[in-house]
């Protein structure tokens, strides 16, 4: 049951009859539509993987729980609130993106996911999931905006890849379209990514500014000269979608997976590669911090087909192995 999905209203500057369904938005515009879930659900689990760092450009978390997320569609830029109340999640959409994204809201919330699917087979794992009764997982149906972050996250560490994606997108992006007489909205500096053609022409210095070496940003430039056939593994299976995205060279099983689990909702998309996840598996299902790729594996083999979301679990039940090192020292190419 994928629950139940209330129907576009007007936008609130124009009568009913002058937007039709699938109409392009103004920026001024407001559409609005309404999804309840077929169950418990928890909107900041749900799309929080969304969020790339605490200054994410693209994404808001407000302190009331509302969620804001600004895309670029294939119908154009867009921006999107979500709100969580009385067991229902209320959505605006302001841009041209806005029907694209409200169309597809059920989708991006996790109505097309199947929590029931997962069977757990460690207490830690069904202790967690009935303690977090709200997770689904999400899906954008959109590759290239969780594409470029996950190859800026490749070997370097999660603030470098942060500040690399929000210097990038301020820079080169466009302001996201909103409520712009609110301060509130104006506040939250909301911008959509820049598009596949505006990557292609960042020069080499800035990329360096943003401390990005040339083998990530030369992987970025050969995925956006591509970018349609990459979008277009969003409708494909996972096998295919990994296959799409890994014909470009720089793009690996780590990066497939960490885009195809956000895009694809792929539920069995497990991140191999990681510098901390084997060990975070190996010390929450036998003991074993020092767990590689190859053990993990192995020991995710009984949630094949749900193995993403049983890290996700993992990672949300706290049980991860006390820090033996100190944190990984940035490093600062700009500086070079």
């Amino acid at each position: 049951m994928a629950g139940r999905f209330a129907p576009h209203s007007a936008p609130h500057s124009a009568p009913r009859a002058a937007v039709p369904h699938q109409a392009a938005a103004r920026a001024a515009d407001t559409l609005t539509r309404e999804w309840t879930p077929p169950g418990p659900f928890d909107l900041r689990l749900v799309v929080g993987p969304l969020r790339r760092g605490p200054a994410d450009p693209t994404y808001r978390m407000t302190g009331d729980g509302t969620a804001w997320r600004a895309s670029r569609t294939p119908a154009g830029p867009g921006t999107l609130r979500l709100t969580a109340r009385g067991g229902r999640i209320e959505a605006a959409g302001w841009g041209p993106g806005a029907p694209w994204l409200l169309d597809r809201l059920p989708t991006l919330l996790g109505a097309t996911d199947d929590p029931d699917a997962f069977r757990p087979r460690h207490r830690l794992l069904a202790l967690t999931r009935h303690r977090r009764p709200g997770l689904r997982l999400l899906r954008t149906g959109l590759v290239m905006e969780s594409l470029i972050p996950s190859i800026l996250e490749q070997k370097v560490t999660t603030d470098e890849a942060y500040r690399a994606w929000r210097l990038l997108v301020r820079k080169y992006g466009t302001p996201a379209p909103g409520p712009t007489d609110h301060a509130a909205f104006t506040a939250l500096g909301l911008h959509v990514m820049p598009d596949a053609r505006t990557w292609s022409l960042i020069p080499s210095w800035e990329w360096h500014r943003a401390g990005v070496d040339a083998k990530r940003s030369g992987t970025i430039l050969r995925a956006v000269r591509v970018a349609g056939r990459l979008e277009e593994a969003a409708a494909m299976e996972l096998p295919e979608a990994m296959a799409r995205l890994e014909l470009i060279p720089g793009i690996g099983p780590w990066t497939s997976a960490e885009t195809l689990q956000r895009s694809n909702g792929a539920a069995d998309a497990v991140t191999v590669g990681d510098v901390h996840l084997p060990g975070i598996v190996g010390h929450a299902l036998a003991g074993n911090r020092d767990a590689d790729d190859e053990e993990m594996l192995a020991l995710l083999a009984p949630y094949e087909g749900q193995r993403h979301r049983a890290t996700r679990l993992i990672l949300l039940s706290g049980h991860t192995p006390a820090r033996r090192a100190p944190r990984m020292t940035p490093g600062h190419i700009a500086r070079l």
